[in-house]
């Protein structure tokens, strides 16, 4: 039998959920995964707060409908449970660069639904990380 379903797996999936909907560019996922109850806001990086669904799901549409939009990989993530509310923070990959991101989820509709995305590039590391890290293989 396996083991059951912890909240922290259930954020962790849902978070992944995230990441799959951004990579397959699929904005029906994505309107699934933020709450649609619950306040949401969203900082994309180098943009201005976007607060409210309607907008950043508009803003999602135009980074989805861009052909020009990013590849991400998510890794490193780590949930942290507050109750209701989670926070995920997580290292994103992309073509260009790091960036480190905070999602943040609160349970709604008997799942783990997203109210704050924030994604910001990594300009340092310290020594310690580059030593524990190891270089991923660039994709081709």
């Amino acid at each position: 039998m396996a083991p059951p379903f912890s909240d922290s797996d259930a954020v962790l999936s849902a978070n992944l959920e995230f990441y799959r909907a951004f990579t397959n560019r699929d904005i029906t996922a994505m309107e699934r995964i933020w709450a649609s109850a619950a306040p949401v806001v969203c900082v994309h990086p180098g943009w201005t707060l976007i607060a409210g669904r309607a907008a950043v799901l508009q803003s999602w549409r135009n980074i989805l409908a861009n052909p020009e939009a990013p590849h991400v990989m998510c890794h490193d993530d780590r949930a942290l449970l507050y109750g209701d509310v989670a926070i995920v923070v997580c290292e994103e990959e992309l073509d260009t660069g790091h960036l480190v991101a905070t999602n943040m989820f609160v349970r709604e509709a008997g799942g783990w639904r997203m109210v704050h995305h924030q994604a910001s590039p990594i300009m340092l590391r310290s020594r310690d990380e580059d030593v524990r890290r190891p270089r991923r293989a660039r994709r081709t």
